[in-house]
């Protein structure tokens, strides 16, 4: 969740992102509605640099070779997330296609508000549907069917300094655990002037702080919610994992630690101001970019672990066609090719390879011309979104999925409420313990709605 999701990923100005003009076909105002045409579909989306990119090439591509016009309107990701679901629970119709996450797709498609594309995938031949990577396709379907197409996909691993861990004479371990990392943390403050030993996210938000805490939490042996309904918040492992994840951010993390997310430790660890950090697949493409001042100097291992195999999250921006959309065939055209290998070949070819909307499909991972360019980080992603579980990614079994989240709707709200408790206790204005007290209380009462049912 680059989130980021966060969740959980950099965004760019709000000028930047309003292409209009002669650069794409058409550009809708905030109402989304960019002109008349028979052929023309409107699609919210976030503001993210992947977008930015589908904008740039839209209109001299797919909109020349189709003849469909895309208005698109694009905001900030709370902003547009709120956007959308408001279109898409009345049903209005303003929007064709919209970019949703696995977070929400299964309650979209079980409340009825989206166009299943299992079919129209598997007419499509050009399509793939199969080379989609399994845990990806897994968490964009619901009873069976899928209901949207991932437009790129992110796991999380732990980032390091290669250089530093050198000078030091440390070695990462190729799969390390919670207590190894802890360690290391405390070895590398100070490797050099101002450097901290590892950054985790602080700031409150289910999509930033919570994020990466609930992976450790899972791993640590907690859960949010056991498989009854009864909520875990303030149970031994839960507090364990939270004790755990506080002290260390609070010992060795980095400076600013509650105000800092996705793009504030992105910035520390290009800054040389962090030896390790652990986030989100994605953030490797902007540390080996080039230009990056740390290109070359960052290490990749899977997402530290303790009492399970595998800890990585799993996260997809995907496109979801609303059902009550009147142009479901062009939506489907435009959304087969955002998320196809045409696609990908495209952006590698105009825009450069390290800027492929990658963790999506095999096939990416088996082209030479990606991997090249990705070759220090391609291999370390794969991995981590071909083990992600989102069914079970603890030690016991969950009522709902979601490894960095519960998929519930309820969650959004929830889990913004016991981050901002959490964010307290690392800002040292409360304990862990009053921190998880408060917040039992709150998971409780959705424990309830459930439970009850």
């Amino acid at each position: 969740m680059t989130t980021r999701s966060s969740i959980m990923r950099r965004t760019v100005p709000m000028g930047a992102m309003v292409l209009c003009g002669a650069l794409l076909a058409a550009c809708a105002g905030a109402g989304g509605t960019g002109g008349s045409s028979a052929h023309s579909i409107n699609v919210l989306m976030v503001n993210n640099p992947q977008m930015v990119d589908l904008q740039k090439l839209t209109a001299a591509n797919f909109t020349k070779s189709t003849g469909i016009k895309v208005n698109f309107t694009v905001l900030p990701e709370n902003d547009v997330r709120d956007k959308i679901s408001q279109d898409f629970s009345s049903q209005a119709g303003q929007y064709d296609v919209a970019t949703i996450s696995n977070y929400e797709t299964p309650t979209y498609a079980k409340n009825g508000w989206l166009t299943s594309l299992s079919s129209l995938a598997k007419a499509d031949t050009a399509f793939q549907q199969s080379d989609i990577l399994p845990p990806i396709q897994q968490s964009l379907t619901y009873s069976g069917k899928v209901y949207a197409e991932p437009f790129y996909g992110e796991s999380s691993f732990l980032m390091y300094r290669k250089d530093v861990f050198a000078a030091k004479h440390l070695t990462m371990p190729a799969n390390p655990t919670w207590t190894q990392v802890a360690d290391l943390a405390a070895k590398l403050d100070g490797a050099k002037p101002g450097m901290k030993g590892i950054c985790l996210r602080g700031q409150p938000g289910w999509g930033e702080l919570i994020a990466p805490l609930t992976t450790v939490v899972n791993t640590m042996g907690g859960t949010w919610f056991d498989k009854n309904w009864t909520a875990q918040v303030n149970s031994p492992a839960f507090t364990k994992a939270t004790n755990f994840y506080v002290n260390l951010v609070r010992a060795h993390g980095e400076a600013g630690a509650p105000q800092a997310g996705f793009t504030e430790c992105l910035n520390d660890m290009e800054q040389s101001k962090t030896a390790m950090w652990y986030d989100a697949t994605s953030a490797a493409g902007s540390l080996d970019a080039t230009g990056s001042p740390v290109a070359g100097k960052i290490g990749y291992v899977p997402a530290p672990v303790d009492q399970t195999k595998n800890s990585g999250w799993l996260f997809s921006w995907a496109w979801g066609l609303q059902k009550a959309s009147k142009n479901q065939s062009d939506a489907w055209k435009f959304i087969s090719w955002a998320s196809s290998k045409s696609y990908e070949n495209l952006v590698g070819s105009k825009l450069g390879w390290s800027r492929v909307p990658a963790g999506k499909r095999s096939s990416t991972y088996a082209n030479p011309k990606y991997l090249a360019a990705a070759s220090a980080f391609a291999s370390a992603t794969k991995t981590a979104l071909t083990n992600a579980d989102p069914l079970n990614p603890g030690v016991q079994a969950r009522p709902a999925p979601g490894i960095q989240f519960v998929g519930i709707p309820e969650f959004t709200d929830l889990g913004t409420k016991v981050s901002q408790q959490i964010s307290s206790a690392i800002a040292g204005q409360t304990s862990v313990a009053t921190a998880l007290k408060n917040s039992q209380a709150l998971a409780a009462n959705v424990a309830a709605k459930y439970a009850a049912k």
